[in-house]
């Protein structure tokens, strides 16, 4: 009933700050530095999306640099002191990528990083290949609409195709988000379905539906 919903690939980043697997620990934070960004993938061959590596891989070795020698206890936390001897993307990659696909939507997206607990998801085509990279304040960027334009969309993909007959009836504004709908129709069954479709609308933050039915002879 509404228009077609924002994709992965609508809001990812291009082009990514990839490493290969050979790249040296401070090329990676070279490379991190330069682009301004805190995760870099690791590629192979043409392109393919083999691992990850973020700020948090990184900071064993700086954590390992505060270890006095008395400290021999906390040495023995194996995962962290062998990615502080770790030099090479290889070694300090987080693998298998978790990756999604251009065409999946935006709450898939939120969903597989909340249920895989990362930051950030490279985003691949049918092949593997790398097409992006898309990262938790990226899926916001819907909310960054303006009120003009989820108000027309949601006339236009709501209110006329619900409400063809008494569409003129109806008032739509939103103020930084929020929908309002406002007016009478001649179908009250269809109302839940209006407020349900409004949310619907990506970059919506709330629903007021204040639509009635006609008035009863």
């Amino acid at each position: 009933m509404t228009s077609t919903p924002y994709t992965v690939h609508d809001v990812m980043t291009t082009p990514v700050v990839t490493v290969t697997p050979a790249t040296e620990f401070k090329e990676i934070v070279a490379a991190m530095e330069r682009w301004k960004v805190s995760a870099v993938v690791v590629i192979e061959g043409e392109a393919r999306a083999v691992g990850v590596v973020s700020e948090a891989d990184l900071l064993p070795k700086e954590e390992f640099h505060e270890h006095r020698p008395g400290m021999i206890e906390q040495l023995r936390r194996l995962g962290d002191t062998a990615k502080a001897g770790s030099v090479r993307a290889e070694q300090l990659m987080t693998t298998p990528a978790v990756t999604v696909s251009r065409d999946a939507t935006l709450p898939q997206a939120a969903r597989l990083m909340a249920d895989r607990h990362v930051k950030r998801l490279p985003v691949v085509d049918a092949d593997g290949t790398l097409q992006g990279i898309v990262s938790r304040s990226d899926l916001l960027k819907v909310f960054l609409r303006s009120d003009d334009e989820l108000t027309a969309e949601i006339r236009q993909s709501v209110v006329e195709r619900l409400f063809p007959l008494s569409h003129k009836a109806v008032e739509v504004t939103v103020s930084r988000g929020i929908a309002t709908l406002t007016g009478t129709v001649r179908d009250a069954d269809l109302i839940p379905m209006a407020e349900h479709l409004t949310h619907s609308v990506e970059g919506i933050v709330d629903v007021r539906c204040r639509l009635v039915g006609p008035a009863p002879n």
